[in-house]
């Protein structure tokens, strides 16, 4: 999949490739006569803080940037129709309690895309940086979006002179962020489950999602819960041997209880059986006394992961042993405990303090329809 022609991606952000392992059929543009479906229409709306986004004209605006511009304030809804947005999308901290709907029955049929990297050169000068590679950027409290794909398809074969490959999807960084029904779709770095910073413990919660990628990619320092979630690992043809990447790369600052949790999920992979890794630990420059906290329990993992040695070094000074890894539970080849010590367990009065309930306090986004 490293080196897909620009047609196999396009199948791929509508559907037809590794995304379509969530079991749901994409429902044909033909089909689909009016844009927003059960949603209302810019006539009749939702409530009066709806806003309608269509790429064909039907909506309010054309661009989902030209509506999150538009709806100042909290608690504003937009109805996006089924198509591709490709363009970079930006929710400010100030517009809080903010919801997008995908209009259709199946999140391939919204498509936010787009494929700056890292190390791809901004118009002013500089590279974006891994932050600025977001296709959607999120940093509001209380941002939910349902049935919508958030997609990065910058490809290294296309630029073999690039040395930042980091492309990011989504970056979020709200507290009470939560995600239903939602694919991310990228290779490094494909979603950032981040904080607006240090001190700030955002919550966010992920269920029945789909994410892909291949180093890293899932990551940051956010306390976050993928319930019933599938990740999937690519296959690569610019590497020759082991490891491709990595699933996880949590960077949990040290004064955070909660880091990631993983619970009743999946891991499959593109890749040749062992060719991943679970987890490593991120502690980066900026946040030096970073202690990743990582909880896989009650997860299929599949055949990808190396089920020997799961578990990585980012850098030496920082081993994961010393890290907040644990499982409880796994089944599947990659969960075999071969190596006990490579394979930290929770017993159960642990696992016990490792539920969506104990990370998410009193918000319940799982309660709602």
């Amino acid at each position: 999949m490293h080196r897909l022609p620009l047609s196999r991606r396009s199948l791929l952000l509508a559907g037809a490739g590794a995304g379509a392992a969530l079991g749901l059929a994409a429902v044909p543009a033909a089909a689909r006569p009016r844009p927003f479906g059960r949603y209302g229409s810019p006539a009749a709306r939702l409530t009066p803080k709806t806003l309608y986004v269509d790429a064909h004209g039907r909506g309010d605006f054309t661009s989902v940037q030209a509506a999150v511009t538009a709806a100042t304030g909290s608690g504003r809804t937009l109805v996006i129709a089924p198509g591709t947005y490709r363009e970079t999308v930006s929710v400010d901290a100030g517009r809080t309690g903010a919801t997008w709907i995908g209009a259709g029955e199946d999140p391939r049929d919204v498509v936010i895309v787009y494929d700056n990297a890292a190390g791809t050169p901004k118009p002013g000068g500089g590279t974006y940086g891994t932050s600025g590679s977001a296709t959607v950027t999120v940093q509001a409290d209380g941002f939910t979006a349902h049935r919508i794909t958030f997609a990065n398809d910058w490809l290294r074969a296309d630029h073999p002179g690039t040395t930042g490959t980091q492309a990011v999807a989504l970056k979020v960084q709200g507290d009470r962020s939560a995600f239903h029904h939602c694919r991310f779709l990228g290779h490094q770095d494909t979603l950032y489950a981040d904080t607006r910073d240090l001190g700030a413990f955002a919550r966010q919660y992920f269920a029945h999602c789909y994410a892909e990628g291949d180093v890293d990619f899932v990551f940051g320092r956010a306390t976050a819960v993928f319930e019933h979630c599938h990740f999937r690992t690519l296959d690569r043809t610019d590497l020759s041997g082991a490891p491709y990447g990595f699933v996880f790369a949590p960077s949990t600052a040290g004064a955070n209880p909660r880091g990631y949790l993983v619970t009743g999920s999946r891991i499959t992979s593109e890749a040749p059986d062992g060719f991943y890794k679970l987890a490593r630990p991120w502690v980066p420059s900026s946040d030096p006394t970073a202690h990743p906290m990582l909880t896989v329990r009650d997860t299929h993992l599949g055949p990808g992961i190396d089920a020997v040695a799961p578990y990585a070094n980012m850098r030496d000074a920082h081993p994961w042993q010393s890290m907040r890894f644990a499982e409880y539970r796994n089944t599947g080849p990659g969960a075999a405990i071969t190596v006990p010590e490579n394979r930290p367990q929770l017993d159960r009065a642990e696992a016990a303090a490792h539920t969506r309930e104990a990370y998410l306090g009193d918000w319940r986004p799982y309660a709602r329809r």
